[in-house]
């Protein structure tokens, strides 16, 4: 595999989204402390609440005691107000405040203590098991830690579970009216340096350095057209010496990504691997594959060369049901070396056939 650069920072991750496959790592389980990275979890739960309608954009919320005196970087709220919820979300996500991130966590939990506990239960729910939440914006406390790999895990989570509203993102600039016009500009600064970054969230304390979860998407003609020819890239950066470096490292890393490896598309959207034989089935074949298609990574130039193998169980009996895993796509360079392994699904359920087709097959396969 192609050797990633020289990144200054404690830890990162770089992630090809589109194929699911991590292209280079330093220390990607390593505790540390997340600083304002944790929002992308806070986000993710109002995002949900808005999805389930339990909250809307258009709704109002009262600002707190306890989210006007949070310290940090804030959205500059006070009491007095009844903010909307999108205004919140955006002084979340642009302006980083903490202010409104307590307000939405006490609007989305009924308390602080509360959202925090949903915090920890979607982190399981997830898969971030070497996550542990203690607050919703971000500030350091003793147990409150994540890794690079956990946090890949959820800004992808986010990205595909939400896309309706993680356009917030990409926003340059906001202010809620009524407060300091020096405080409209997003904290992300690849945002002003490259048009195809469209996300994600920057994070600082003392304790955690400067971190960027930074994610770009480019076009690759050879993936096809439209929102198929879309290779989408994730960095996360964590323990940065300053504003400036986190953004340097970060762009070199999504950079290198996109030079040092080709994304190469196996099978389009609902196009099957392999449709190998079925018995005891209303159809005589099953399709497999995945419902997206079959996008892998390879380093650059290795992309003609690819070898395939499909493992999957023998003989395949009926019903199998859409959605069912059933054996894997395993994908090496022509050398032999693994490039990735793609689990394959039942695109199309194949149902039992009758009791005169069941028993003609049954007694084919005893014959074999």
């Amino acid at each position: 595999m192609p050797e990633p650069p020289e990144i200054a920072a404690k830890a990162y991750l770089l992630m090809d989204v589109t194929s699911g496959q991590v292209l280079a790592a330093k220390d990607p389980d390593q505790p540390v402390e997340p600083a304002s990275l944790t929002k992308l979890m806070t986000a993710y739960l109002v995002f949900d609440a808005l999805k389930s309608r339990k909250i809307t954009l258009t709704q109002t919320l009262p600002v707190s005691e306890r989210a006007w005196k949070m310290p940090g970087s804030r959205m500059f709220i006070d009491p007095r107000m009844q903010v909307p919820v999108e205004d919140l979300v955006k002084g979340m996500i642009i302006q980083s405040g903490n202010d409104a991130t307590v307000a939405l966590a006490e609007g989305v939990g009924g308390s602080v203590e509360r959202f925090v506990q949903l915090m920890n239960d979607q982190a399981r729910a997830l898969g971030m098991n070497a996550s542990s939440f203690r607050n919703p914006e971000g500030l350091t406390e003793t147990g409150h830690t994540t890794t690079a790999r956990d946090l890949a895990t959820l800004a992808t989570r986010l990205m595909n579970d939400f896309p309706e509203y993680v356009t917030y993102y990409a926003i340059q600039r906001y202010r809620y009216p009524g407060t300091p016009e020096a405080n409209d500009r997003n904290r992300n600064t690849l945002l002003f340096r490259d048009p195809t970054v469209d996300g994600l969230k920057t994070g600082h304390t003392s304790a955690a350095g400067y971190c960027l979860v930074a994610t770009a998407r480019r076009e690759v003609p050879t993936l096809g057209t439209g929102a198929d020819g879309q290779r989408r890239l994730l960095s996360v950066l964590l323990g940065a010496t300053s504003e400036n470096a986190r953004a340097n490292e970060s762009q070199k890393l999504l950079n290198w990504g996109y030079t040092a490896f080709d994304a190469v598309r196996l099978t389009k959207a609902g196009e099957p691997v392999s449709t190998p034989r079925v018995w005891k089935g209303k159809e005589a074949q099953v399709k497999l594959g995945l419902p997206q298609g079959v996008v892998v990574t390879v380093p650059a130039g290795e992309g003609a060369k690819l070898r395939t193998e499909i493992i999957r169980p023998e003989p395949l009996v009926a019903p199998l049901a859409r959605g069912q895993a059933l054996g894997s796509l395993k994908i090496s360079t022509a050398n032999g070396a693994p490039v990735a392994e793609v689990p394959l699904t039942v695109l199309e359920t194949v149902e039992e056939s009758g009791i005169f087709g069941r028993a003609w097959d049954a007694m084919r396969l005893w014959i074999q």
